[in-house]
Protein backbone atom coordinates (compact mmCIF):
# COMPACT_ATOMS: atom_id res chain seq x y z
CA UNK A 1 0.00 0.00 0.00
CA UNK A 2 1.22 3.50 -0.76
CA UNK A 3 3.05 4.90 2.30
CA UNK A 4 1.27 8.26 2.10
CA UNK A 5 -2.14 6.62 2.10
CA UNK A 6 -1.11 4.36 4.98
CA UNK A 7 -0.15 7.40 7.06
CA UNK A 8 -3.35 9.17 6.04
CA UNK A 9 -5.53 6.22 7.04
CA UNK A 10 -3.85 6.17 10.44
CA UNK A 11 -4.68 9.89 10.79
CA UNK A 12 -8.32 9.14 9.93
CA UNK A 13 -8.53 6.28 12.41
CA UNK A 14 -6.90 8.22 15.24
CA UNK A 15 -9.12 11.23 14.49
CA UNK A 16 -12.14 8.92 14.52
CA UNK A 17 -11.27 7.71 18.02
CA UNK A 18 -11.09 11.32 19.23
CA UNK A 19 -14.45 12.09 17.60
CA UNK A 20 -16.07 9.18 19.43
CA UNK A 21 -14.54 10.32 22.70
CA UNK A 22 -15.83 13.89 22.28
CA UNK A 23 -19.31 12.76 21.26
CA UNK A 24 -19.49 10.58 24.36
CA UNK A 25 -18.25 13.45 26.51
CA UNK A 26 -20.86 15.76 25.01
CA UNK A 27 -23.69 13.45 26.11
CA UNK A 28 -22.34 13.44 29.65
CA UNK A 29 -21.33 17.08 30.02
CA UNK A 30 -23.47 18.86 27.43
CA UNK A 31 -24.97 21.54 29.71
CA UNK A 32 -22.16 21.66 32.25
CA UNK A 33 -19.28 23.07 30.24
CA UNK A 34 -18.89 26.14 28.04
CA UNK A 35 -20.43 26.03 24.58
CA UNK A 36 -17.45 27.90 23.23
CA UNK A 37 -15.17 25.18 24.56
CA UNK A 38 -17.39 22.56 22.87
CA UNK A 39 -16.92 24.48 19.63
CA UNK A 40 -13.18 25.11 19.68
CA UNK A 41 -12.08 21.75 21.08
CA UNK A 42 -12.85 20.24 17.68
CA UNK A 43 -9.76 22.07 16.37
CA UNK A 44 -7.63 19.49 18.19
CA UNK A 45 -9.42 16.73 16.27
CA UNK A 46 -9.06 18.57 12.95
CA UNK A 47 -5.34 19.00 13.50
CA UNK A 48 -5.07 15.29 14.27
CA UNK A 49 -6.88 14.57 11.00
CA UNK A 50 -4.72 16.92 8.91
CA UNK A 51 -1.21 16.84 10.40
CA UNK A 52 0.86 13.66 9.90
CA UNK A 53 2.92 14.23 13.02
CA UNK A 54 3.06 12.50 16.35
CA UNK A 55 5.45 11.19 18.99
CA UNK A 56 7.81 8.40 18.05
CA UNK A 57 5.95 5.90 20.23
CA UNK A 58 2.15 5.94 19.90
CA UNK A 59 -0.81 3.59 19.75
CA UNK A 60 -1.42 3.86 16.00
CA UNK A 61 2.25 3.38 15.18
CA UNK A 62 2.48 0.25 17.35
CA UNK A 63 -0.66 -1.18 15.79
CA UNK A 64 0.52 -0.63 12.23
CA UNK A 65 3.97 -1.99 13.00
CA UNK A 66 2.38 -5.16 14.35
CA UNK A 67 0.32 -5.50 11.16
CA UNK A 68 3.38 -4.83 8.99
CA UNK A 69 5.35 -7.42 10.89
CA UNK A 70 2.63 -10.02 10.38
CA UNK A 71 2.47 -9.26 6.65
CA UNK A 72 6.25 -9.33 6.35
CA UNK A 73 6.44 -12.77 7.94
CA UNK A 74 3.65 -14.09 5.74
CA UNK A 75 4.99 -12.84 2.39
CA UNK A 76 7.95 -14.65 0.69
CA UNK A 77 11.16 -12.69 0.45
CA UNK A 78 11.83 -10.73 -2.72
CA UNK A 79 15.28 -10.45 -4.33
CA UNK A 80 17.55 -7.80 -3.01
CA UNK A 81 16.98 -4.38 -4.53
CA UNK A 82 19.67 -2.47 -6.34
CA UNK A 83 21.86 -0.16 -4.35
CA UNK A 84 21.83 3.55 -5.26
CA UNK A 85 22.65 4.34 -8.89
CA UNK A 86 26.30 4.58 -9.78
CA UNK A 87 25.97 8.11 -11.08
CA UNK A 88 29.26 10.01 -11.36
CA UNK A 89 29.74 12.61 -8.69
CA UNK A 90 28.32 10.81 -5.69
CA UNK A 91 25.02 9.47 -4.46
CA UNK A 92 21.75 10.52 -6.08
CA UNK A 93 19.42 12.99 -4.42
CA UNK A 94 17.29 11.42 -1.64
CA UNK A 95 14.05 12.37 -3.40
CA UNK A 96 15.16 10.75 -6.66
CA UNK A 97 16.33 7.64 -4.83
CA UNK A 98 13.03 7.38 -2.93
CA UNK A 99 11.10 7.65 -6.18
CA UNK A 100 13.33 5.02 -7.75
CA UNK A 101 12.89 2.74 -4.72
CA UNK A 102 9.09 2.92 -4.97
CA UNK A 103 9.21 2.33 -8.71
CA UNK A 104 11.45 -0.71 -8.39
CA UNK A 105 9.36 -2.10 -5.56
CA UNK A 106 6.18 -1.87 -7.61
CA UNK A 107 7.92 -3.34 -10.66
CA UNK A 108 9.26 -6.25 -8.63
CA UNK A 109 5.84 -6.95 -7.24
CA UNK A 110 4.37 -6.96 -10.73
CA UNK A 111 7.04 -9.33 -12.04
CA UNK A 112 6.84 -11.80 -9.19
CA UNK A 113 3.06 -12.02 -9.28
CA UNK A 114 2.79 -12.24 -13.08
CA UNK A 115 2.17 -15.94 -12.80
CA UNK A 116 -0.96 -15.29 -10.74
CA UNK A 117 -3.19 -12.81 -12.60
CA UNK A 118 -5.74 -12.47 -9.79
CA UNK A 119 -3.02 -11.67 -7.26
CA UNK A 120 -1.39 -9.28 -9.72
CA UNK A 121 -4.62 -7.34 -10.27
CA UNK A 122 -5.24 -7.22 -6.53
CA UNK A 123 -1.74 -5.93 -5.84
CA UNK A 124 -2.11 -3.34 -8.60
CA UNK A 125 -5.32 -2.06 -7.04
CA UNK A 126 -3.76 -1.91 -3.58
CA UNK A 127 -0.71 -0.01 -4.84
CA UNK A 128 -2.85 2.55 -6.68
CA UNK A 129 -5.89 2.85 -4.45
CA UNK A 130 -4.56 6.19 -3.21
CA UNK A 131 -5.37 7.63 -6.65
CA UNK A 132 -9.07 6.85 -6.17
CA UNK A 133 -9.01 8.43 -2.72
CA UNK A 134 -7.30 11.58 -3.99
CA UNK A 135 -9.57 11.86 -7.03
CA UNK A 136 -12.70 11.60 -4.87
CA UNK A 137 -11.33 14.21 -2.46
CA UNK A 138 -10.59 16.65 -5.29
CA UNK A 139 -14.01 16.16 -6.85
CA UNK A 140 -15.75 16.81 -3.53
CA UNK A 141 -13.68 19.92 -2.82
CA UNK A 142 -14.21 21.35 -6.32
CA UNK A 143 -17.94 20.65 -5.99
CA UNK A 144 -18.15 22.52 -2.68
CA UNK A 145 -16.15 25.47 -4.03
CA UNK A 146 -18.34 25.61 -7.14
CA UNK A 147 -21.54 25.59 -5.09
CA UNK A 148 -20.18 28.32 -2.85
CA UNK A 149 -19.18 30.50 -5.80
CA UNK A 150 -22.63 30.06 -7.33
CA UNK A 151 -24.24 30.96 -4.03
CA UNK A 152 -22.14 34.12 -3.65
CA UNK A 153 -22.90 35.20 -7.22
CA UNK A 154 -26.61 34.69 -6.59
CA UNK A 155 -26.51 36.67 -3.35
CA UNK A 156 -24.43 39.49 -4.85
CA UNK A 157 -26.79 39.78 -7.80
CA UNK A 158 -29.68 40.65 -5.48
CA UNK A 159 -27.78 42.84 -3.00
CA UNK A 160 -28.91 46.37 -2.31
CA UNK A 161 -26.53 48.47 -0.18
CA UNK A 162 -28.15 50.11 2.85
CA UNK A 163 -27.86 53.89 2.74
CA UNK A 164 -29.87 54.62 5.89
CA UNK A 165 -27.41 56.53 8.09
CA UNK A 166 -29.26 55.56 11.25
CA UNK A 167 -28.85 51.84 10.56
CA UNK A 168 -25.20 52.34 9.61
CA UNK A 169 -24.58 54.21 12.85
CA UNK A 170 -26.11 51.33 14.82
CA UNK A 171 -23.90 48.89 12.91
CA UNK A 172 -20.85 51.00 13.77
CA UNK A 173 -21.77 51.00 17.46
CA UNK A 174 -22.23 47.21 17.48
CA UNK A 175 -18.89 46.75 15.69
CA UNK A 176 -17.20 48.86 18.35
CA UNK A 177 -18.69 46.73 21.13
CA UNK A 178 -17.61 43.55 19.28
CA UNK A 179 -14.05 44.92 19.02
CA UNK A 180 -14.02 45.19 15.20
CA UNK A 181 -12.34 48.21 13.66
CA UNK A 182 -12.55 47.12 10.02
CA UNK A 183 -15.35 48.79 7.98
CA UNK A 184 -18.36 46.51 7.58
CA UNK A 185 -20.87 46.70 4.73
CA UNK A 186 -24.62 46.37 5.30
CA UNK A 187 -26.84 45.15 2.45
CA UNK A 188 -30.35 43.86 1.82
CA UNK A 189 -31.43 40.80 -0.14
CA UNK A 190 -35.06 39.63 0.26
CA UNK A 191 -34.17 36.17 -1.10
CA UNK A 192 -32.01 35.06 1.84
CA UNK A 193 -33.66 32.94 4.51
CA UNK A 194 -32.02 34.69 7.49
CA UNK A 195 -29.40 37.32 8.30
CA UNK A 196 -25.89 36.20 7.37
CA UNK A 197 -22.37 37.46 6.81
CA UNK A 198 -20.41 36.76 3.62
CA UNK A 199 -16.95 37.68 2.34
CA UNK A 200 -13.50 36.91 3.70
CA UNK A 201 -11.72 40.14 2.81
CA UNK A 202 -14.69 42.47 2.27
CA UNK A 203 -17.24 41.35 4.87
CA UNK A 204 -20.86 42.20 4.32
CA UNK A 205 -23.83 41.59 6.62
CA UNK A 206 -26.86 40.62 4.55
CA UNK A 207 -30.37 41.19 5.93
CA UNK A 208 -33.61 39.87 4.44
CA UNK A 209 -35.28 43.21 5.18
CA UNK A 210 -34.54 46.63 6.67
CA UNK A 211 -37.80 46.58 8.60
CA UNK A 212 -36.29 45.25 11.82
CA UNK A 213 -36.95 46.54 15.37
CA UNK A 214 -34.05 48.40 16.93
CA UNK A 215 -33.35 45.78 19.58
CA UNK A 216 -33.54 42.90 17.09
CA UNK A 217 -31.25 44.77 14.70
CA UNK A 218 -28.64 45.19 17.41
CA UNK A 219 -28.72 41.51 18.40
CA UNK A 220 -28.58 40.40 14.75
CA UNK A 221 -25.56 42.48 13.74
CA UNK A 222 -23.76 41.71 17.01
CA UNK A 223 -24.25 38.00 16.36
CA UNK A 224 -22.83 38.28 12.83
CA UNK A 225 -19.98 40.52 13.94
CA UNK A 226 -18.92 37.95 16.52
CA UNK A 227 -18.92 35.33 13.78
CA UNK A 228 -16.60 37.55 11.76
CA UNK A 229 -14.31 38.38 14.67
CA UNK A 230 -13.86 34.69 15.44
CA UNK A 231 -13.22 33.92 11.73
CA UNK A 232 -15.94 31.28 11.73
CA UNK A 233 -16.04 31.26 7.92
CA UNK A 234 -12.40 30.15 7.78
CA UNK A 235 -13.13 27.57 10.47
CA UNK A 236 -16.02 26.23 8.39
CA UNK A 237 -13.87 25.92 5.28
CA UNK A 238 -11.15 24.15 7.26
CA UNK A 239 -13.80 21.66 8.32
CA UNK A 240 -14.96 21.24 4.71
CA UNK A 241 -11.41 20.53 3.52
CA UNK A 242 -11.10 17.93 6.27
CA UNK A 243 -14.38 16.34 5.23
CA UNK A 244 -13.23 16.16 1.59
CA UNK A 245 -9.93 14.50 2.50
CA UNK A 246 -11.62 12.03 4.87
CA UNK A 247 -14.74 11.51 2.73
CA UNK A 248 -14.68 7.78 3.45
CA UNK A 249 -14.90 8.26 7.25
CA UNK A 250 -18.54 8.66 8.45
CA UNK A 251 -17.31 9.96 11.81
CA UNK A 252 -15.77 12.98 10.08
CA UNK A 253 -19.11 13.83 8.46
CA UNK A 254 -20.73 13.52 11.88
CA UNK A 255 -18.06 15.83 13.30
CA UNK A 256 -18.87 18.41 10.60
CA UNK A 257 -22.53 18.51 11.63
CA UNK A 258 -21.59 18.81 15.30
CA UNK A 259 -19.25 21.73 14.56
CA UNK A 260 -21.99 23.52 12.59
CA UNK A 261 -24.33 23.25 15.58
CA UNK A 262 -21.61 24.15 18.09
CA UNK A 263 -20.75 27.24 16.03
CA UNK A 264 -24.19 28.77 16.60
CA UNK A 265 -24.38 27.69 20.26
CA UNK A 266 -21.01 29.24 21.01
CA UNK A 267 -21.89 32.45 19.18
CA UNK A 268 -25.13 32.73 21.18
CA UNK A 269 -23.10 32.29 24.34
CA UNK A 270 -20.62 34.97 23.25
CA UNK A 271 -23.47 37.43 22.55
CA UNK A 272 -25.06 36.84 25.95
CA UNK A 273 -21.68 37.13 27.64
CA UNK A 274 -21.37 40.66 26.22
CA UNK A 275 -25.00 41.64 26.75
CA UNK A 276 -25.57 39.89 30.08
CA UNK A 277 -27.75 36.91 30.93
CA UNK A 278 -30.67 39.26 31.66
CA UNK A 279 -31.12 39.78 27.92
CA UNK A 280 -31.50 36.07 27.15
CA UNK A 281 -35.28 36.29 26.66
CA UNK A 282 -35.07 39.23 24.25
CA UNK A 283 -32.28 37.54 22.31
CA UNK A 284 -34.37 34.37 22.02
CA UNK A 285 -37.26 36.40 20.57
CA UNK A 286 -34.84 37.82 18.00
CA UNK A 287 -33.98 34.29 16.90
CA UNK A 288 -37.69 33.45 16.55
CA UNK A 289 -38.32 36.57 14.49
CA UNK A 290 -35.35 35.76 12.24
CA UNK A 291 -36.63 32.22 11.75
CA UNK A 292 -40.00 33.59 10.68
CA UNK A 293 -38.43 35.68 7.89
CA UNK A 294 -39.32 34.36 4.46
CA UNK A 295 -36.50 33.71 1.99
CA UNK A 296 -36.13 31.41 -0.97
CA UNK A 297 -32.40 30.77 -0.86
CA UNK A 298 -31.02 28.77 2.04
CA UNK A 299 -27.62 29.45 3.53
CA UNK A 300 -24.51 27.85 2.08
CA UNK A 301 -21.78 25.94 3.89
CA UNK A 302 -19.38 28.87 3.46
CA UNK A 303 -21.56 31.39 5.32
CA UNK A 304 -22.51 31.93 8.93
CA UNK A 305 -26.11 32.78 9.71
CA UNK A 306 -28.22 33.85 12.62
CA UNK A 307 -30.85 31.13 12.49
CA UNK A 308 -30.91 27.50 11.37
CA UNK A 309 -33.45 24.76 11.04
CA UNK A 310 -36.31 24.45 13.51
CA UNK A 311 -34.81 21.61 15.53
CA UNK A 312 -31.53 23.47 15.94
CA UNK A 313 -33.42 26.66 16.83
CA UNK A 314 -35.31 24.80 19.53
CA UNK A 315 -32.06 23.54 21.05
CA UNK A 316 -30.51 27.01 20.87
CA UNK A 317 -33.48 28.62 22.60
CA UNK A 318 -33.24 26.05 25.37
CA UNK A 319 -29.52 26.74 25.77
CA UNK A 320 -30.14 30.51 25.80
CA UNK A 321 -32.74 30.25 28.55
CA UNK A 322 -30.34 28.15 30.64
CA UNK A 323 -27.37 30.43 30.04
CA UNK A 324 -25.29 31.45 33.02
CA UNK A 325 -21.63 32.12 33.60
CA UNK A 326 -19.62 29.05 34.43
CA UNK A 327 -18.08 28.65 37.84
CA UNK A 328 -14.37 28.42 38.51
CA UNK A 329 -14.73 24.67 39.05
CA UNK A 330 -16.22 24.21 35.59
CA UNK A 331 -13.44 26.26 34.10
CA UNK A 332 -10.85 24.07 35.78
CA UNK A 333 -12.72 21.02 34.49
CA UNK A 334 -12.61 22.31 30.91
CA UNK A 335 -8.88 23.03 31.27
CA UNK A 336 -8.31 19.46 32.44
CA UNK A 337 -10.43 18.10 29.57
CA UNK A 338 -8.47 20.18 27.06
CA UNK A 339 -5.21 18.74 28.36
CA UNK A 340 -6.65 15.22 28.17
CA UNK A 341 -7.76 15.73 24.55
CA UNK A 342 -4.34 17.04 23.53
CA UNK A 343 -2.51 14.22 25.28
CA UNK A 344 -4.97 11.73 23.85
CA UNK A 345 -4.36 13.01 20.32
CA UNK A 346 -0.62 12.63 20.88
CA UNK A 347 -0.96 9.16 22.41
CA UNK A 348 -3.16 7.84 19.61
CA UNK A 349 -0.76 9.35 17.09
CA UNK A 350 -0.29 8.30 13.46
CA UNK A 351 1.66 5.69 11.57
CA UNK A 352 5.13 7.28 11.45
CA UNK A 353 7.34 7.33 8.37
CA UNK A 354 10.13 5.96 10.54
CA UNK A 355 8.06 2.82 11.04
CA UNK A 356 7.86 2.29 7.29
CA UNK A 357 11.61 2.74 6.99
CA UNK A 358 12.17 0.35 9.90
CA UNK A 359 10.07 -2.34 8.25
CA UNK A 360 11.85 -1.79 4.94
CA UNK A 361 15.24 -2.07 6.68
CA UNK A 362 14.22 -5.38 8.23
CA UNK A 363 13.10 -6.63 4.83
CA UNK A 364 16.36 -5.47 3.28
CA UNK A 365 18.39 -7.22 5.98
CA UNK A 366 16.57 -10.46 5.31
CA UNK A 367 17.13 -10.06 1.58
CA UNK A 368 20.84 -9.50 2.20
CA UNK A 369 20.95 -12.82 4.00
CA UNK A 370 19.31 -14.50 1.02
CA UNK A 371 21.89 -13.16 -1.41
CA UNK A 372 24.74 -13.99 0.93
CA UNK A 373 23.54 -17.60 0.89
CA UNK A 374 23.52 -17.51 -2.90
CA UNK A 375 27.04 -16.15 -2.99
CA UNK A 376 28.38 -18.92 -0.78
CA UNK A 377 26.87 -21.54 -3.05
CA UNK A 378 23.78 -22.53 -1.11
CA UNK A 379 21.60 -21.27 -4.00
CA UNK A 380 21.04 -23.58 -6.96
CA UNK A 381 21.38 -20.70 -9.43
CA UNK A 382 24.33 -18.40 -10.03
CA UNK A 383 24.11 -14.79 -11.08
CA UNK A 384 24.78 -15.52 -14.74
CA UNK A 385 21.85 -17.92 -14.89
CA UNK A 386 19.64 -15.42 -13.08
CA UNK A 387 20.59 -12.67 -15.55
CA UNK A 388 19.78 -14.96 -18.48
CA UNK A 389 16.41 -15.89 -16.97
CA UNK A 390 15.42 -12.30 -16.18
CA UNK A 391 16.46 -11.16 -19.67
CA UNK A 392 14.33 -13.85 -21.33
CA UNK A 393 11.42 -12.84 -19.09
CA UNK A 394 11.96 -9.23 -20.20
CA UNK A 395 12.14 -8.20 -16.52
CA UNK A 396 14.11 -4.96 -16.38
CA UNK A 397 13.90 -4.48 -12.57
CA UNK A 398 15.15 -7.99 -11.76
CA UNK A 399 17.89 -7.82 -14.39
CA UNK A 400 18.97 -4.48 -12.92
CA UNK A 401 19.36 -6.14 -9.53
CA UNK A 402 21.56 -8.99 -10.70
CA UNK A 403 23.69 -7.17 -13.33
CA UNK A 404 26.08 -5.42 -10.87
CA UNK A 405 26.81 -8.85 -9.31
CA UNK A 406 28.18 -10.25 -12.57
CA UNK A 407 31.93 -10.28 -13.22
CA UNK A 408 33.36 -7.72 -15.65
CA UNK A 409 33.66 -10.14 -18.57
CA UNK A 410 30.02 -11.16 -18.26
CA UNK A 411 28.96 -7.50 -17.99
CA UNK A 412 30.91 -6.75 -21.18
CA UNK A 413 29.17 -9.59 -23.04
CA UNK A 414 25.73 -8.31 -22.04
CA UNK A 415 26.61 -4.71 -22.96
CA UNK A 416 27.91 -5.80 -26.37
CA UNK A 417 24.72 -7.74 -26.98
CA UNK A 418 22.48 -4.81 -26.05
CA UNK A 419 24.64 -2.44 -28.10
CA UNK A 420 24.52 -4.66 -31.18
CA UNK A 421 20.75 -5.17 -30.83
CA UNK A 422 20.12 -1.47 -30.19
CA UNK A 423 18.22 -2.50 -27.04
CA UNK A 424 18.15 0.87 -25.28
CA UNK A 425 16.02 -0.32 -22.34
CA UNK A 426 18.36 -3.10 -21.17
CA UNK A 427 21.45 -1.10 -22.18
CA UNK A 428 20.27 1.73 -19.90
CA UNK A 429 19.68 -0.66 -16.98
CA UNK A 430 23.12 -2.23 -17.45
CA UNK A 431 24.93 1.11 -17.75
CA UNK A 432 23.43 2.31 -14.47
CA UNK A 433 24.89 -0.77 -12.81
CA UNK A 434 28.44 0.02 -13.94
CA UNK A 435 31.08 1.73 -11.89
CA UNK A 436 31.60 5.18 -13.51
CA UNK A 437 35.35 4.54 -13.35
CA UNK A 438 34.98 1.19 -15.09
CA UNK A 439 36.87 0.73 -18.34
CA UNK A 440 33.62 -0.64 -19.78
CA UNK A 441 31.87 2.68 -19.26
CA UNK A 442 34.62 4.66 -20.97
CA UNK A 443 34.99 2.08 -23.77
CA UNK A 444 31.34 2.02 -24.71
CA UNK A 445 31.11 5.82 -24.53
CA UNK A 446 34.01 6.05 -27.02
CA UNK A 447 32.41 3.39 -29.24
CA UNK A 448 28.98 5.07 -29.27
CA UNK A 449 30.57 8.45 -30.04
CA UNK A 450 32.73 7.14 -32.86
CA UNK A 451 29.85 5.24 -34.46
CA UNK A 452 27.40 8.11 -33.92
CA UNK A 453 24.99 5.93 -31.96
CA UNK A 454 23.26 8.95 -30.49
CA UNK A 455 20.58 7.06 -28.52
CA UNK A 456 23.12 4.84 -26.75
CA UNK A 457 25.52 7.72 -26.19
CA UNK A 458 22.68 9.70 -24.62
CA UNK A 459 22.13 6.86 -22.14
CA UNK A 460 25.80 6.91 -21.19
CA UNK A 461 25.75 10.71 -20.91
CA UNK A 462 22.98 10.45 -18.31
CA UNK A 463 25.52 8.87 -15.94
CA UNK A 464 28.34 11.36 -16.58
CA UNK A 465 29.44 14.25 -14.40
CA UNK A 466 29.30 17.78 -15.82
CA UNK A 467 33.08 17.84 -16.15
CA UNK A 468 33.04 14.75 -18.37
CA UNK A 469 30.13 16.15 -20.39
CA UNK A 470 32.09 19.35 -21.00
CA UNK A 471 35.03 17.34 -22.38
CA UNK A 472 32.77 15.39 -24.72
CA UNK A 473 31.09 18.64 -25.82
CA UNK A 474 34.43 20.23 -26.69
CA UNK A 475 35.21 17.17 -28.81
CA UNK A 476 31.80 17.24 -30.54
CA UNK A 477 32.24 20.96 -31.30
CA UNK A 478 35.66 20.30 -32.75
CA UNK A 479 34.34 17.42 -34.88
CA UNK A 480 31.25 19.35 -35.96
CA UNK A 481 28.94 16.56 -34.81
CA UNK A 482 25.65 18.41 -34.46
CA UNK A 483 23.60 15.43 -33.25
CA UNK A 484 25.90 14.78 -30.29
CA UNK A 485 26.26 18.49 -29.64
CA UNK A 486 22.49 18.69 -29.25
CA UNK A 487 22.53 15.83 -26.71
CA UNK A 488 25.40 17.26 -24.68
CA UNK A 489 24.07 20.82 -24.63
CA UNK A 490 20.77 19.42 -23.39
CA UNK A 491 22.42 17.35 -20.63
CA UNK A 492 24.30 20.45 -19.48
CA UNK A 493 21.07 22.49 -19.52
CA UNK A 494 22.52 24.86 -22.14
CA UNK A 495 20.00 24.27 -24.91
CA UNK A 496 19.79 28.01 -25.71
CA UNK A 497 23.46 28.03 -26.71
CA UNK A 498 22.86 25.15 -29.10
CA UNK A 499 19.90 26.93 -30.67
CA UNK A 500 22.07 29.99 -31.27
CA UNK A 501 24.82 27.86 -32.84
CA UNK A 502 22.30 26.03 -35.02
CA UNK A 503 20.80 29.28 -36.25
CA UNK A 504 24.26 30.60 -37.08
CA UNK A 505 25.18 27.33 -38.85
CA UNK A 506 22.01 27.30 -40.92
CA UNK A 507 22.64 30.87 -42.02
CA UNK A 508 26.24 30.16 -42.99
CA UNK A 509 25.27 26.91 -44.68
CA UNK A 510 22.60 28.70 -46.71
CA UNK A 511 25.05 31.34 -47.84
CA UNK A 512 27.65 28.71 -48.78
CA UNK A 513 25.09 26.65 -50.68
CA UNK A 514 23.86 29.70 -52.59
CA UNK A 515 27.43 30.52 -53.62
CA UNK A 516 28.00 26.92 -54.79
CA UNK A 517 24.85 26.95 -56.91
CA UNK A 518 25.78 30.29 -58.48
CA UNK A 519 29.21 28.94 -59.41
CA UNK A 520 27.47 26.05 -61.18
CA UNK A 521 25.07 28.39 -63.01
CA UNK A 522 22.05 27.99 -60.74
CA UNK A 523 20.57 31.16 -59.25
CA UNK A 524 17.90 31.54 -56.58
CA UNK A 525 15.17 34.11 -56.08
CA UNK A 526 13.45 33.25 -52.83
CA UNK A 527 12.23 29.68 -53.34
CA UNK A 528 12.49 29.87 -57.13
CA UNK A 529 15.48 28.26 -58.90
CA UNK A 530 16.75 29.41 -62.33
CA UNK A 531 19.15 27.65 -64.66
CA UNK A 532 20.48 29.41 -67.72
CA UNK A 533 17.65 31.94 -67.46
CA UNK A 534 14.88 29.31 -67.28
CA UNK A 535 12.59 28.79 -64.28
CA UNK A 536 13.19 25.30 -62.86
CA UNK A 537 10.25 22.93 -62.38
CA UNK A 538 12.05 20.13 -60.49
CA UNK A 539 15.31 20.88 -58.66
CA UNK A 540 17.10 17.91 -57.03
CA UNK A 541 20.37 17.96 -55.07
CA UNK A 542 21.36 14.71 -53.34
CA UNK A 543 24.48 14.78 -51.11
CA UNK A 544 26.43 11.51 -51.34
CA UNK A 545 27.10 9.72 -48.04
CA UNK A 546 24.82 12.16 -46.20
CA UNK A 547 21.30 11.82 -44.87
CA UNK A 548 19.70 14.87 -46.48
CA UNK A 549 18.91 16.28 -49.89
CA UNK A 550 17.30 19.36 -51.45
CA UNK A 551 14.17 18.98 -53.54
CA UNK A 552 12.20 21.94 -54.88
CA UNK A 553 9.19 21.83 -57.21
CA UNK A 554 7.63 24.78 -58.99
CA UNK A 555 4.69 23.99 -61.33
CA UNK A 556 5.42 27.15 -63.31
CA UNK A 557 8.92 25.95 -64.20
CA UNK A 558 9.88 24.67 -67.65
CA UNK A 559 13.02 22.57 -67.00
CA UNK A 560 14.00 19.77 -64.61
CA UNK A 561 17.60 19.68 -63.34
CA UNK A 562 19.71 17.77 -60.86
CA UNK A 563 22.98 18.63 -59.16
CA UNK A 564 25.79 16.14 -59.76
CA UNK A 565 28.29 15.83 -56.88
CA UNK A 566 31.53 13.93 -56.54
CA UNK A 567 32.62 11.67 -53.68
CA UNK A 568 34.03 14.72 -51.88
CA UNK A 569 30.53 16.30 -51.95
CA UNK A 570 31.65 19.03 -54.38
CA UNK A 571 29.43 20.03 -57.33
CA UNK A 572 30.86 18.63 -60.58
CA UNK A 573 27.99 19.30 -62.98
CA UNK A 574 24.37 20.37 -63.47
CA UNK A 575 22.37 17.95 -65.64
CA UNK A 576 18.92 18.01 -67.13
CA UNK A 577 16.64 15.28 -65.80
CA UNK A 578 15.12 13.01 -68.39
CA UNK A 579 11.35 12.55 -68.49
CA UNK A 580 11.80 8.99 -67.17
CA UNK A 581 13.86 10.26 -64.20
CA UNK A 582 11.26 12.90 -63.37
CA UNK A 583 8.41 10.38 -63.55
CA UNK A 584 10.34 7.90 -61.38
CA UNK A 585 10.94 10.63 -58.79
CA UNK A 586 7.28 11.57 -58.71
CA UNK A 587 6.26 7.91 -58.41
CA UNK A 588 8.69 7.43 -55.51
CA UNK A 589 7.22 10.46 -53.76
CA UNK A 590 3.67 9.13 -54.27
CA UNK A 591 4.70 5.73 -52.84
CA UNK A 592 6.28 7.45 -49.81
CA UNK A 593 3.14 9.45 -49.17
Amino acid sequence: MNAVLKIFLSMSFSGGLLILFLLLGKRLLKDKISRQWQYYIWIAVILRLLLPFGPEVNLMGKTYQAVDQAIFQAVPLLPKQQSPLNVPGGNPAPAAEAERHDKNKNSLTDDLTAAHPSENIGMLLINHIWLFWLMAALILLIRKITFYQGFIRYINAGLTPVSDTELLDRLSMAAGQAGIKKPMELCLNPLVSSPMIIGFFHPCIVLPSADIPDKDFYYIVLHELIHYRRQDMLYKWLVQVTVCLHWFNPLVHLMSREITKACEFSCDEAVLTKMGSGNAQDYGKTLLNAMAAVGRYKENLGTVTLSGNKQLLKERLGAIMKFKKKSIGIRLLTDALTLCIILGAAFVGVYPVAAANHTADKSQAALNVTFTQEKTGTSSENYAAQAERYYKADSLPLFEIVFPRLDENMQKEWLEKFYADGDCAFFSVAVRGLDPNSSLFAGFAEKAYAEEETALFSILADCMENAALELWLDRALEDGDWALQSILFDKLDRKDEFDELKEKRDKESGETQTAEYQAAGVTMDGKCYYYQGQLVNIFLDIRPNQSFYTLNMNPKGTVNIKIVRGADNQITDVAYMTEEEAMELLEDMADYD
